[in-house]
């Protein structure tokens, strides 16, 4: 008797993801960095080569909310084609180790647009959804700013300046969910998902007197995506 029960609530004739079907989806991305930088090395000084590392300086990004945007085009009842977007966010750059004194020492916009194919269980007709994701991501990063001004004396001498640069990637996205509709039309959703990324962070310095110094990190940014959304089936 559970058994029936329990199929006939996922059976219920929801009508909302099947084969020719558009499902826009919107809410709130909850963005969760898992990885650190590795320490800084000064790669060279007025144009000659160094490769110093920093022993012990590190660094992790923090975590961030923005608004989730998630268009899907059902190619068949169970299998989607799925463009996830969110808007603009802003990750800190936090220091750690020698550098944790600093606190804040940066900040950046990354742009993570990503394509994925998705295989949703149970029937178009199923109210309850479960589906997993796979697909790939390519995130650049805007507006990199290093805005400790104590970070940039003590690096660089009083008078000094710096700027950074972040450079772009593919990445692999992983994800798991589900969908529950409630009427033949509206829904809402779920899902957790993860994309290995790693940049190169590339930090030029100026000295008061116009000495150059490049110093190099790798940052691994890794981030769990969590979004939990309504959406709307066209």
């Amino acid at each position: 008797m559970a058994a029936c029960i329990c199929s006939a609530a996922l059976t219920d004739d929801a009508n909302a993801q099947s084969a020719g079907s558009i499902t826009l989806s919107t809410g709130w991305l909850h963005i969760a960095p898992q990885g650190d930088a590795s320490p800084l090395t000064v790669q060279s000084i007025g144009g000659v080569t160094v490769n110093q590392q920093l022993p012990g300086s590190g660094a992790h990004p923090t975590s961030s909310d923005t608004v989730g945007i998630t268009t899907e085009y059902y190619v068949t009842d169970n299998i989607g084609v799925a463009m996830l977007f969110g808007l603009p966010l802003k990750v800190n750059l936090v220091g750690d180790g020698t550098l944790q004194k600093y606190g804040n020492l940066g900040s950046t916009k990354p742009m993570p647009p990503a394509i994925e194919l998705r295989y949703h269980l149970f029937s178009a007709a199923s109210k309850f959804r479960p589906f997993v994701g796979l697909g790939v991501n390519y995130t650049w990063f805007t507006q990199v700013r290093i805005s400790n001004s104590q970070f940039v004396t003590d690096s660089l001498g009083p008078g000094g300046s710096a700027h950074a640069e972040l450079s772009s990637s593919w990445n692999p996205v992983f994800e798991i969910g589900a969908n529950y509709a409630f009427t033949n039309h509206w829904s809402v959703g779920a899902s957790i998902g993860y994309i290995p990324v790693k940049t190169h962070l590339t930090l030029y310095g100026q000295t008061a007197t116009g000495t150059q110094v490049v110093s190099k990190s790798t940052l691994r940014l890794n981030p769990l995506n969590v979004f939990v959304n309504v959406a709307y089936t066209f």
